[in-house]
């Protein structure tokens, strides 16, 4: 089998809204997870860039570091601070490859597909929000 024989991966569905926010719910139950939120520089950050550049740069952050097949020091290419985005991927489950394939079923070894992309932009923007709004169940 050639790689262009490869076949296709299983188109993906995003969850609804609220199938979304019980996966949230299940996974920052996990002990790890829950010590997770936005305090300090990170918190001040998310409000004055406000939802639009986060998304941003949750899409860009995402394509360089968790969209490729073998992302660059896979596990350990996540700061635990710095940014927003890179709390909320070690609150959700979308830190590394094997996060995402453990916390959202999205497998390893491929590069995501832009349904997953746009998934996981979404996972980390709505536990934003609602660490912004106190929304967190």
């Amino acid at each position: 089998m050639t790689s262009s024989d490869k076949p296709e991966p299983e188109p993906f569905t995003p969850p609804s809204p609220a199938a979304l926010d019980a996966r949230l719910d299940s996974i920052t139950r996990q002990p790890f997870r829950a010590r997770f939120h936005l305090r300090g520089r990170d918190r001040v950050t998310a409000e004055l860039k406000g939802p639009a550049t986060i998304r941003w740069h949750a899409y860009d952050l995402i394509a360089g570091r968790l969209a490729p097949a073998r992302p660059y020091k896979d596990g350990k290419q996540t700061p635990y601070r710095g940014h927003p985005v890179f709390v909320a991927q070690h609150a959700t489950g979308t830190c590394c490859r094997t996060c995402l394939l453990r916390c959202h079923g999205i497998p390893k070894g491929r590069d995501l597909t832009r349904a997953e992309h746009m998934y996981v932009v979404e996972v980390i923007c709505r536990w934003i929000e609602r660490e912004m709004t106190g929304g967190a169940r």
